[in-house]
C-alpha cells in the first residue's frame, strides 16, 4: 500500500538528483519484495548487498517521497484529513463468494527513467480482476476519480462493497460521494492494518516484478503503453494458482 502522506505530496516539488532516482528505484525494488522492511533494513540492503553508502536519514526522506512505509502494524500509516468521515472496515470474516461482491482500490509508486509516477487500480475480489487502472505523474486525486468513474461506466454490475485505505484520496467527498450516489457500501482498513486490502498488495508486487522491473520506461506516456499491453494480459492471459489456474477475466465473467 502507499500510504500518501502530507511529506510525499510536498516533496513533489523537490528535484532529485540522478544518483536519488537510481537509489530509488532500488528501494522500491527491496520493498516490493520485503514490504515490511522499514527504513533501517533498507539502508543496509543498500549499503551491504548493493554497495550505497547512504546515511538512514537520507533513506528516510527518499521514502517519504515515494510515499513508503514498512507494512506492519503502527500508528498514522497515511496522512489522514481529519475533516473526512473515516468509514468502518467491513471485510472481517466475510466469505468472498462472487465476481462484484468487493472492489478495492490502492496507489502504488511506479520508477521511471525520467522521473516517477504514480499507479491506481482498481481490482473485483473473487476473480482479482483489475476493472480499470489510471498512471499520474502527480498526486493530485483527479487521476483517482478518473480511475473509479471509469471502473462503474464499464460493467453493468456494481460492487456490494469498495473498499480502500484511509488516505486522504479516499476519504475525500469527491470519491465517497460517487460510491454513495451508486448506493455502494464503504469499507476502509484499519489504521495500520495493511493486510486488509491483501489482494491489491499481491497486484503491486505481480505488476512490478513482471513488467516493471523488465521493462526501463522512460515516461508515462511509454509506461501507460506497456502497462495496458500487460493488464490485457493478466486478466485475459494470465492464469492464477489461487483461481484454479483459471484467468481473471474466465472467473470475472463466468
Amino acid at each position: 500500500m502507499l500510504g500518501i502522506s502530507r511529506e510525499s505530496v510536498y516533496y513533489q516539488s523537490v528535484e532529485i538528483s540522478p544518483t536519488d532516482k537510481k537509489i530509488m528505484g532500488l528501494i522500491d525494488e527491496i520493498y516490493t519484495t520485503h514490504p515490511f522492511y522499514g527504513n533501517r533494513r533498507i539502508k543496509a540492503e543498500l549499503n551491504l548487498t548493493h554497495s550505497i553508502s547512504i546515511g538512514r536519514g537520507h533513506v528516510r526522506t527518499l521514502m517519504r517521497i515515494m510515499g513508503l512505509e514498512a507494512l506492519y502494524p503502527k500508528k498514522n500509516l497515511s496522512w489522514k484529513n481529519k475533516q473526512h468521515k473515516v468509514y468502518p472496515y467491513l471485510l472481517k470474516d466475510l466469505k468472498i463468494e462472487k465476481p462484484n461482491q468487493v472492489w478495492s482500490t490502492d496507489i502504488t509508486y511506479i520508477k521511471l527513467t525520467e522521473g516517477f509516477a504514480y499507479l491506481i487500480a482498481v481490482i473485483d475480489w473473487f476473480s482479482r480482476y483489475v476493472i480499470s487502472w489510471k498512471l499520474s505523474n502527480s498526486l493530485d486525486i483527479d487521476f483517482c476519480l478518473e480511475c473509479l468513474r471509469e471502473a462503474l461506466s464499464q460493467t453493468k454490475n456494481k460492487p456490494g462493497i469498495f473498499n480502500s485505505d484511509q488516505g486522504s484520496h479516499f476519504t475525500s467527498p469527491k470519491f465517497t460521494e460517487i460510491l454513495e450516489a451508486h448506493q455502494i457500501q464503504i469499507s476502509m482498513d484499519g489504521r495500520g492494518r495493511c493486510l486488509d486490502n491483501i489482494f491489491v498488495e499481491r497486484l503491486w508486487r505481480t505488476v512490478k516484478q513482471e513488467n516493471i522491473y523488465l521493462n526501463s520506461y522512460q515516461n508515462v506516456l511509454e509506461t501507460k503503453t506497456g502497462l495496458n499491453e500487460y493488464f490485457l494480459f493478466y486478466n485475459d492471459a494470465r492464469r492464477h494458482q489461487s483461481l484454479e489456474y483459471l484467468t481473471p477475466k474466465e472467473v470475472h465473467f463466468q
